[in-house]
């Protein structure tokens, strides 16, 4: 990754929301500031009321029904609005004019951000810092993993081969479910000739073979995993589930959903899985483990089994069909495709942080010169890349 001016914002919750940042070229001369949660709880409402991911006592498809009918997150000027509103409320004044001063030198900086529990969905790219300018227009953003993950004793970062080995496991068929049922298709039909129909064409599509076994016995060599389906969260990190083809006889730590047996982030971390340097999680809440205290989710498992890169989301992604039937307006034309092959193309470049930044820049542009729900940052400001470089000896 190409060396930039870098500077590493950390958040904990404590009654108020206590923030600290510092420089990696400088890092004992640290900044702290508290933010009274009674300044920030309306902002941080605000987020919660327009992401798809369900609030207390809602199912998902109210969340879904919710966010996509009548949320900001697919009304450009509201959508606007609460990204400034965001910018306002957390990205400290002092930060801001220090990240200036670096961006007004001709440099681009790099904010790494560990989140904290109530800001765990904040979509720190999409931050409208500027008028027609998001965070990701002047600077790139990581999430910095915990370093008792990043530095977990024992963990080896696996090497990288750009002409490596892809596994891509791509819509697989969870067994008990339907195509339209809860568990069911996420990509739905393919359009012959597309980028994507070209993704499943070299790793198929729809199967019903991949299950826990096979996936780790494929990843030993692998250089990058594209996971496109379904992920589901419980009460605590641990139980975050990825759902592949494994029937309900399966040994695991959840419990049976019919004849199938989710795979949780338990059992990656009890069994010794080996994860490629670059993985890519495209699913609901994939990178749900920030809403926990504990690092013990999905990403902390791949980081400590040799991940050095995971780009994952924050908040449930919905489908194609989804935005087509719920959001007002919206040409029924398919986002989605085009959000797996820039995800992938993004983790096989030599730097996936700036890699899909760039990505993210283009769409938030697109989505302020046209409002087009296809570009909405319902779905391109719910990824991120979790970046864990090997530990310095």
């Amino acid at each position: 990754m190409v060396t930039a001016p870098t500077v590493q914002l950390t958040m904990v919750d404590a009654g108020d929301l206590y923030l600290s940042w510092r420089w990696e070229h400088a890092l004992d001369e640290p900044r702290a500031l508290v933010l009274p949660r009674e300044l920030i709880q309306g902002a941080l409402a605000e987020l919660a009321a327009a992401t798809p991911s369900p609030l207390p006592g809602e199912t998902a498809e109210q969340a879904l029904t919710r966010a996509l009918t009548q949320g900001p997150l697919v009304d450009r000027d509201r959508e606007i609005a609460l990204a400034e509103l965001l910018s306002r409320t957390l990205l400290p004044h002092g930060l801001a004019t220090e990240l200036n001063a670096v961006i007004t030198q001709g440099a681009r900086p790099h904010l790494r951000i560990r989140p904290s529990p109530s800001t765990a969905r904040v979509p720190w790219e999409a931050l409208r810092v500027d008028v027609g300018q998001r965070t990701v227009h002047c600077a790139d953003v990581s999430v910095l993993p915990p370093a008792t993950v990043r530095n977990a004793p024992g963990r080896l970062v696996s090497a990288f081969d750009p002409q490596g080995t892809v596994v891509g496991v791509l819509d697989p068929r969870v067994p008990g479910f339907a195509d339209a049922s809860a568990l069911g298709s996420v990509l739905g039909p393919v359009a012959p000739g597309s980028p994507l129909d070209a993704l499943a064409a070299a790793h198929g599509l729809r199967r019903d073979d991949l299950d826990r076994a096979t996936l780790q016995s494929a990843l030993v060599d692998a250089a990058r995993f594209l996971y496109v389906g379904h992920v589901t969260t419980g009460d605590h990190a641990l139980d975050a589930r990825l759902h592949l083809c494994c029937t309900a006889d399966t040994p695991g730590q959840a419990r049976p959903i019919g004849a199938h047996r989710p795979l949780t982030a338990a059992d990656l971390a009890l069994a010794p899985w080996r994860f490629p340097n670059r993985v890519a999680l495209i699913a609901c809440e994939s990178g749900g483990d920030t809403r926990f205290a504990e690092p013990a989710g999905l990403v902390a498992a791949l980081v400590r089994g040799g991940a050095e890169y995971v780009v994952s989301t924050r908040w449930t992604l919905p489908t194609d069909s989804g935005m087509a039937h719920l959001v007002p307006g919206h040409p029924g034309t398919p986002a989605l495709p085009d959000v797996v092959v820039a995800v992938d193309a993004a983790t096989a470049t030599p730097d996936p942080v700036t890699a899909l930044n760039a990505w993210q820049r283009d769409q938030a542009t697109r989505w302020e010169a046209t409002g087009d729900p296809v570009h909405s940052p319902v779905l391109w400001a719910a990824f991120s890349t979790s970046w864990a470089p090997a530990p310095r000896a």
